[in-house]
């Protein structure tokens, strides 16, 4: 009898651990989307450091919106900015370029995020954008009540930028 209380003891405790371990895992998943999203955000903010003639003069958009790696961008129609080659882009191009590849680096790290760019239009004010990214993030219940995680709020990160 004794031996069969000992297993049923060492039988939850090993469950308890089994749990403990899965959520370890699901925060360690959240904790590196957090992250790549923090990154992805800085790249783009360094871009557009990169290119002050489209975003500190006041040309750029006041907002874009990006899913996947469709843009809603004017500048579709641009031809693609590289290094190689002797043609020259403009500044928006280079911002549309800018744009792209980086919604293409995104979508590899967060898939299903959105993007919103918000730029502001005051003239006479430094130009200051936000940099906003939503995702889902996968995650593990605690408890009877956390299964329902479809109806959870979007993850979401917030850079401000002066570029």
């Amino acid at each position: 009898m004794e031996v069969m209380v000992a297993l049923v003891v060492s039988t939850i405790g090993l469950l308890g651990l089994a749990k403990m371990e899965a959520l370890a895992m699901s925060s360690t998943g959240v904790a590196s989307s957090r992250s790549l999203a923090a990154i992805e955000a800085s790249s783009l903010a360094a871009a557009m450091h990169a290119n002050p003639g489209y975003w500190q003069a006041g040309t750029a958009q006041a907002s874009y919106t990006i899913s996947g790696t469709a843009t809603t961008n004017p500048y579709a129609a641009s031809p693609t900015c590289t290094l190689t080659g002797t043609s020259s882009c403009s500044v928006q191009a280079m911002a549309f370029n800018d744009l792209n590849q980086w919604a293409g680096a995104v979508s590899q790290v967060l898939p299903g995020y959105l993007a919103t760019i918000n730029c502001s239009q005051v003239v006479g004010v430094p130009v200051t954008c936000t940099i906003e990214l939503q995702w889902t993030e996968n995650g593990v219940a605690v408890n009877a009540q956390q299964t329902q995680m479809g109806s959870l709020v979007p993850a979401q990160y917030i850079l401000f930028v002066q570029p």
